[in-house]
C-alpha cells in the first residue's frame, strides 16, 4: 500500500515527524534526515529482504499457499480450482500483516500482491498475478484496492494493461475511514474494513457468481462500512525510527495505518471513554464519512489490533465497544477481535462497523480456509447470555446451641493473635525487605484488622470446624497475597479433622492436616526458609497431645518455644521456596518473616488459652 494521502495529511505528518521538506514517504523511508531519530529494534535478517522473508514464513507454515516465483505474490495452492470462477486479487504495502496474504484461500482471496513496507506493489507483480489466475482459467478478475493514491494508480495501470491483453478485469476501491467528517479530494482512506470486503467477495466467488454481480454486492456493502482507529504510540518502518511522536499521556484519534495524521489528539482516558468518542464520531449525523446507523439496525463489529496492543487491552476495548453499540440500540450480529490489519508495532486499535443484512451475514459466515480469518461463531452477539449464575454454596448445618464459654475462648485467642500481629507489623516489614517487597507485616496487620472486624460484626460459631472454615474465608478475602492463600489453605484443611472429633487429639490432627496441605500445594518443605519451619517443629511437639492425660498447656508452651527457635534458625538457611529463593543466600542474614509471624501466632494462641 502506498503512503500517499491528501496533501493536508502529509503536512500534518511532516510537522510531527520532525521532517522539514519532501514527501511523507521520504519522512518514513529516509530516517537519516533527522540525526536525532533512533532506529527501532526489529527481528529481521535484513531490511531489504524483510518482506520476502515474511512471505516465505507464511507459505512455509501454510501449505495451502504458494509464492509466485520472482514476485512478492501469494496465491492459493489449489489454483486449478478457480477455473470458471472469478479470481479475487488484493494487496498493498507490507507492514499490515496478516493483511493481505493471510486472507488468501478458498472462500476469500485468490491471491495477494505485497509491496515494500508501506509502499504500493509494483505494476509488474500485479500483472504477474493477473496472468497467473487468468492462465488457471479464471472467469474474470476482481481487484479489491484500498483507497490510497499509489494503490489506485498501480492497480489501475495493471488493470488497463491486462484488459489490453484480453483479460476481463474490474476494480473496486474501498474507502472506509471515518476520521474526516468532510473527506479530502482523495476520498476516505481504505483501512481494516477492506478485510470484510475480501470475505464477502470471496464467498460470492466461491458460489460461482459473475464478476458483475460480485462488483455490485461489494460496492453496496462497502457503502455501509466504516472504520476509525486510535493510537497510543507510533510505529517504525524497518531500518528507521518512529514515524511520529506521541507524548506519554497522549493518544491520537483517526490516524491512518501508516501513521499519517488523525483528526485530534487527547489526553489518555479509559477504554469506555475512548470507545464512546470513537463510535460517536463514526455515527455523527453531521459527518459525511459516517456509518449511517439507527437504533434497531444490524451490524458486524471488528475490533482490530493495530499491532502492539496487548490481548488484555484488546478484550477490554471489545467489551467497551459491544456495550456502547448495544446502548445505542444496535444489534451486533457478528463480532470478531484480533489482528486483522495492523500498522507494524503500533499500539492502538481500530473499530469497524458494517451494516448487514441476512444476505451479507450468509456471505460473512461462508466457510473459508484463509489462514488469518478467525473462527467466528455463526450466531448473533446481541441477545446472548454472557454469564452463568453462580451455583450457591452448600449450606452448612446450623450450629447447635452455641457454647458461650467456647466462643469466649475463641474470641480471646483471636484478639491475642490480632494484637501480636499489629505489634509486629514494622518488624515483619523490615525482615521482609531483605528478600521481598517489604509488606509481610502490613499483610499480617491487614489480616488482624479483618479478624477484628469479623469479631465485632458476627457471633463466632462454637463448632471448631466452622470456626476455622469461616476464618479461612475472612483471610482469603481480606488478607490477600500469597500469605492470605496459604493461611486460608491451612485453615480449610485443618477444619476437616475437627468436623467429627473434639479434644486435644483432634487439634493435633488439624495441625498436621493444615501443614500437609501447605506442603502439597505451596511446594515448600521444612528447611526451605518459610513459615513451615516454625509450624513443622511445633507440630512435632504437639503430637504429644495424642497421649492420654497429656498436659495441654505445658505441651503448647514447649511447641511455642521450639517454634520461636526454629524461626530464629531460618537466618542460617538457604531459601528453597518463595520470593526469597531468588535472592543469594549471602544476602539473607536475618530470620524469615513468615516463620517469625507463624511462631508469634502460636505464642498468641498459648497466651489466649492460658488467660482466665
Amino acid at each position: 500500500m502506498t503512503a500517499n494521502v491528501a496533501p493536508s495529511s502529509c503536512i500534518a505528518v511532516h510537522s510531527r515527524s520532525g521532517v522539514g521538506t519532501g514527501t511523507w514517504l521520504d519522512a518514513v523511508l529516509l530516517p537519516d534526515c533527522d540525526s536525532n531519530m533512533e532506529v527501532s529494534k526489529k527481528l529481521l535478517n535484513s531490511v531489504p529482504g524483510c518482506v520476502d522473508d515474511a512471505l516465505r514464513g507464511l507459505t512455509s507454515c501454510c501449505p495451502g499457499l504458494r509464492v509466485l516465483q520472482g514476485h512478492r505474490v501469494v496465491l492459493r495452492a489449489d489454483l486449478e480450482k478457480i477455473k470458471g470462477r472469478v479470481a479475487l486479487l488484493s494487496g498493498g504495502g507490507s507492514g499490515h500483516e496478516p493483511a493481505h496474504a493471510g486472507y488468501v484461500g478458498p472462500g476469500m482471496l485468490t491471491g495477494a500482491i505485497a509491496g515494500p513496507v508501506f509502499t504500493s506493489p509494483p505494476v509488474g507483480s500485479i500483472m504477474a498475478a493477473i496472468r497467473a489466475v487468468a492462465h488457471a482459467g479464471a472467469a474474470g478478475v476482481l481487484l479489491i484496492v484500498k483507497n490510497y493514491t499509489g494503490d489506485r494508480l498501480n492497480f489501475g495501470l495493471a488493470l488497463e494493461r491486462a484488459r489490453r491483453e484480453g483479460a476481463e478485469v474490474e476494480m473496486v476501491v474501498i474507502g472506509d475511514d471515518c476520521a474526516f467528517t468532510s473527506p479530502r479530494k482523495a476520498g476516505r482512506r481504505g483501512i481494516c474494513g477492506t478485510v470484510l470486503m475480501h470475505k464477502i467477495a470471496g464467498a460470492l466467488a466461491e458460489q460461482g457468481r459473475s464478476l458483475k454481480e460480485i462488483c455490485q454486492v461489494v460496492k453496496e456493502a462497502s457503502a455501509g462500512l466504516g472504520t476509525l482507529g486510535v493510537s497510543l504510540s507510533p510505529c517504525s518502518v524497518p531500518g528507521s525510527g518512529p514515524t511520529f511522536q506521541l507524548a506519554a499521556d497522549e493518544l491520537e484519534l483517526g490516524l491512518g495505518i501508516h501513521g499519517e495524521a488523525g483528526v485530534r489528539r487527547d489526553k489518555m482516558m479509559t477504554s469506555d471513554e475512548v470507545v464512546k468518542i470513537m463510535i460517536d464520531h463514526m455515527t455523527d449525523p453531521a459527518s459525511q464519512s459516517r456509518v449511517n446507523v439507527n437504533p434497531g439496525d444490524s451490524v458486524i463489529l471488528v475490533v482490530n489490533n493495530l499491532g502492539g496492543l496487548s490481548c488484555l487491552e484488546l478484550q477490554i476495548v471489545a467489551d467497551s465497544a459491544v456495550r456502547c453499540l448495544e446502548k445505542k440500540g444496535l444489534l451486533i450480529k457478528r463480532a470478531m477481535m484480533g489482528s486483522f490489519m495492523t500498522a507494524l508495532e503500533m499500539s492502538g486499535v481500530s473499530l469497524t462497523m458494517m451494516m448487514t443484512s441476512e444476505e451479507l451475514l450468509t456471505l460473512y459466515d461462508y466457510e473459508t480456509s484463509a489462514p488469518a480469518w478467525p473462527h467466528v461463531p455463526c450466531v448473533s452477539v446481541t441477545g446472548q447470555m454472557r454469564t452463568f449464575p453462580c451455583v450457591p454454596e452448600t449450606s452448612q448445618p446450623e450450629d447447635p446451641e452455641p457454647d458461650s464459654k467456647q466462643v469466649q475462648v475463641y474470641s480471646r485467642v483471636l484478639e491475642h493473635i490480632c494484637q501480636i500481629l499489629l505489634t509486629l507489623e514494622e518488624e515483619l516489614n523490615d525482615l521482609d525487605r531483605a528478600a521481598g517487597d517489604g509488606d509481610c507485616g502490613s499483610t499480617h496487620a491487614r489480616a488482624a484488622h479483618a479478624i477484628r472486624s469479623w469479631l465485632s460484626a458476627a457471633t463466632l460459631p462454637s463448632s471448631p470446624a466452622r470456626l476455622l472454615t469461616t476464618l479461612s474465608e475472612v483471610l482469603l478475602e481480606k488478607m490477600g497475597g500469597t500469605s492470605g492463600a496459604l493461611y486460608s489453605l491451612f485453615l480449610t484443611a485443618a477444619a476437616h479433622p475437627l468436623q467429627n472429633q473434639r479434644g486435644p487429639q483432634a487439634w493435633a490432627a488439624a495441625m498436621e492436616a493444615g501443614i500437609e496441605a501447605m506442603k502439597r500445594y505451596g511446594g515448600a518443605e521444612p528447611g526451605d526458609r518459610t513459615m513451615l519451619d516454625s509450624l513443622c517443629v511445633a507440630a512435632q511437639v504437639l503430637q504429644a497431645l495424642q497421649t492420654p492425660h497429656c498436659d495441654v498447656m505445658q505441651t503448647l508452651s514447649l511447641a511455642v518455644q521450639k517454634a520461636a527457635e526454629a524461626a530464629e534458625n531460618t537466618k542460617n538457611m538457604t531459601a528453597g521456596a518463595g520470593r526469597a529463593s531468588y535472592i543469594g543466600s549471602s544476602s539473607l542474614t536475618r530470620p524469615d518473616p513468615g516463620a517469625v509471624a507463624a511462631a508469634a501466632i502460636l505464642k498468641a494462641i498459648w497466651q489466649g488459652l492460658g488467660e482466665k
